[in-house]
């Protein structure tokens, strides 16, 4: 059975007790682009509504990539402006935030590219299964942009600090073997077994109260809230100034332009 989607571009399909939510965009290594963030919340909220459903399972067209990370091709038009920056990044807000949020539990399947955006995706669900050709990344340092206070923090929570850090300042990629040393991801498996794993756990969960599992889930996400003392001006002020900055500027150019970026600190 599938849902209505405001986009093409996202699939929202019902199998049972799992819904599907799809990031349909192959041909960009299923790469996010704004009306498929805009999507997300729709879908989430959908599936939520729907009492049969009892996870939600996220996952990428093709069997190349689960998402290779927002569709930069779109930041010149779309993050180019304070205005653009602001728009796109609560669109993006909202998408995380509504998996981190969906009232049911959410799942990566994780199958090939996991970057940047895409990893915040991951990281928004309760639980990420990958097979095991997939590679993980944030590569933030190699465009001068900086990701938002939220999705850092979730990557803390499953991570570490360390670990975190560690992601950040060298923006490469991490192999599965490393993500789940790292906690990153719950499971790694061969890769035709990706989705059969998914299925399996999908209907181990669907057999448990739902209301206990949905009271585990909200009460395990109370302990991942920072502390009373977290300065969120401070991090909205250094991350404003990233997106204000030549190196910015000059991250985008080089991406577009397939070179190497020439970083100056300002």
């Amino acid at each position: 059975m599938s849902f209505s989607s405001p986009t093409p571009r996202m699939i929202a399909e019902k199998a049972g007790a799992i819904g599907w939510m799809i990031f349909n965009n192959p041909e960009r290594l299923n790469a996010v682009s704004l009306d498929m963030w805009q999507a997300v919340p729709e879908i989430v909220a959908a599936f939520d509504a729907d009492p049969d459903i009892r996870v939600i399972v996220l996952k990428g067209a093709g069997d190349k990539a689960f998402v290779a990370g927002a569709d930069i091709s779109q930041f010149g038009e779309s993050r180019s402006s304070a205005e653009g920056i602001e728009a796109y990044e609560n669109a993006t807000t909202r998408a995380f935030d509504a998996i981190a949020e969906a009232q049911k539990p959410t799942i990566a399947m994780i199958d090939g590219y996991c970057i940047g955006g895409g990893l915040g995706i991951a990281l928004s669900c309760d639980l990420r299964f990958a097979a095991e050709h997939s590679t993980f990344g944030i590569p933030a340092a190699k465009l001068g942009l900086a990701y938002a206070a939220s999705g850092t923090g979730r990557l803390v929570h499953v991570v570490g600090p360390a670990f975190a850090k560690e992601i950040f300042f060298t923006a490469r990629r991490f192999t599965s073997d490393e993500a789940l040393a790292m906690g990153l991801v719950n499971r790694v498996t061969a890769p035709g077994e990706l989705e059969a794993f998914t299925r399996d756990t999908c209907a181990t969960i669907a057999e448990n109260a739902p209301l206990t599992v949905a009271t585990a889930k909200q009460v395990v996400d109370e302990f991942t809230k920072a502390p009373g003392n977290f300065n969120a001006a401070k991090c909205d002020a250094l991350i404003a100034r990233c997106f204000a900055s030549d190196d910015y500027k000059e991250g985008r150019a080089a991406f577009m332009e397939k070179r190497k970026p020439k970083f100056i600190g300002k």
